[in-house]
């Protein structure tokens, strides 16, 4: 049962500076029961804008957004369910809990405007804090709190609703990277416990591969590629979706009788074919962590820099007059100066140049 339903919906902004913008143009989506899908995408992008009118906090331009199989809003219909009837849990970015109140009241605030019976509201926030790892600290204040509390905290009073649907807006930013970690673990523990399907808006591509059944990008107002974390990761269908998906390199390249060589060197082919119907110039886009650097196969060519880093060690190396990092375990092969040689296993390719689109995509920023 599909439990989200975005019908060609689209949302139109207007500013003194910029005129009319489309925020969200033509979106459709389909988001299963259970299932915990990404929109993943720049700033300015329209992820944030479609999550707020998913959760009525926004109004249509056009379209249609049903939750659960019912109608929430309806442009052509004036159709619109406000915020607290739609059934849903939101976790935001900031911390969002109420300084003057406990966590027991911060957590039982949501089932007291539904003026819930006291016991019920007692059971169900007990719950709810034993779940997010809280139990044993209702009359502590949020001040006495870490963020990975407080977040917590948020996590619990959206949860305490027993919601279907639980939108999280970039809830992991102002975290530190090992409790972004850990917090990861705790939402797709929350949802196996509690059987709700999650929005999950980020620009934070480990996260969106780490927690998503399904995820998509967006650029632009536009849904760019959908599919599962490995597909777009492997099979991206834009430079932009490659090059926002992970680290990449994008060498220009020239085709000649059916050999690829690096713009600038000529000398020698890079030893992969050229895709079929290609043009006498492309870009060869690779993941950095995929190159094979090595001392005996492939295109010669000679290490830059080296430098050693957390979890790899990476180097520099010319290919043609270009530059291209590679990335490798931690090896102590190569230093700079050295002779090296090059294969490109699973090449993609898109035409040459740059995204004509980047001046639009910062002129959006500024919305």
């Amino acid at each position: 049962m599909d439990q989200i339903v975005l019908n060609h919906v689209t949302k139109r902004f207007t500013t003194k500076t910029l005129g009319t913008v489309t925020a969200v143009g033509d979106f459709c989506l389909n988001v299963k029961e259970g299932e915990c899908f990404s929109f993943l995408g720049p700033s300015g992008c329209g992820k944030t804008t479609t999550l707020r009118m998913i959760a009525g906090f926004e109004d249509l331009s056009e379209g249609e957004i049903y939750l659960g199989g019912k109608p929430v809003s309806i442009r052509a219909k004036n159709l619109y369910v406000p915020p607290e009837e739609r059934g849903l849990g939101m976790v935001f970015q900031a911390f969002a809990v109420w300084p003057h109140m406990n966590i027991f009241d911060n957590v039982a605030f949501p089932l007291k405007v539904q003026k819930r019976p006291r016991a019920e509201i007692r059971e169900r926030v007990a719950k709810a804090l034993k779940h997010c790892s809280l139990d044993g600290m209702e009359n502590v204040f949020p001040s006495d709190l870490s963020g990975g509390q407080q977040q917590r905290i948020a996590l619990a009073r959206a949860i305490v609703t027993n919601p279907k649907v639980m939108l999280l807006d970039e809830p992991l930013s102002n975290l530190d990277p090992k409790l972004r970690e850990s917090m990861r673990f705790e939402i797709k523990k929350l949802q196996k416990e509690f059987n709700f399907t999650i929005i999950f808006v980020t620009h934070d591509q480990s996260e969106a591969m780490a927690l998503s059944d399904r995820m998509l990008v967006m650029d632009m107002g536009k849904v760019v590629q959908t599919g599962t974390p490995t597909e777009l990761y492997n099979k991206p269908v834009s430079r932009f979706v490659h090059s926002f998906l992970g680290q990449s390199n994008f060498t220009d390249v020239d085709i000649i009788d059916g050999r690829v060589y690096p713009k600038g060197d000529h000398s020698q082919p890079l030893g992969i074919a050229p895709p079929a119907g290609s043009v006498s110039a492309m870009a060869l886009a690779t993941r950095p962590n995929t190159i094979d650097i090595n001392h005996e196969e492939g295109y010669q060519t000679k290490v830059l820099k080296r430098a050693f880093l957390t979890d790899f060690t990476e180097y520099i190396v010319a290919i043609g007059n270009q530059t291209l990092r590679v990335q490798t375990p931690h090896r102590n092969m190569f230093r700079a100066g050295d002779s090296c040689h090059l294969r490109f296993p699973n090449p993609i390719w898109y035409e040459s140049g740059k995204d004509a689109a980047d001046a639009e995509r910062e002129r959006r920023t500024l919305v």
